[in-house]
């Protein structure tokens, strides 16, 4: 696994999903308004205490998270 520093899991905050480092602000909220075309500048601009950093360590762990591996089974090779 890469290394995620950023990202936290505590079952106090956000109900144990991804967020950055502690905070309330999870992993998802920043992949989706990436997805919405917000610039990492913009980002930081509304949410003065995130860093750039943050975000592309959100994003990093998104794609690591949807990483595909194909496992064939019998019954597909038979």
């Amino acid at each position: 696994m890469l290394e995620f520093d950023r990202i936290t899991f505590d079952p106090e905050v956000m109900g144990g999903r991804a967020c950055i480092r502690g905070m309330r602000v999870t992993v998802s909220l920043l992949v989706n308004l990436v997805a919405s075309g917000m610039t990492s500048e913009e980002i930081v601009q509304d949410y003065p205490y995130l860093e750039p950093d943050d975000i592309r360590q959100a994003l990093r762990y998104a794609a690591w998270l949807t990483q595909e591996t194909i496992h064939p089974s019998e019954a597909a090779s038979a």
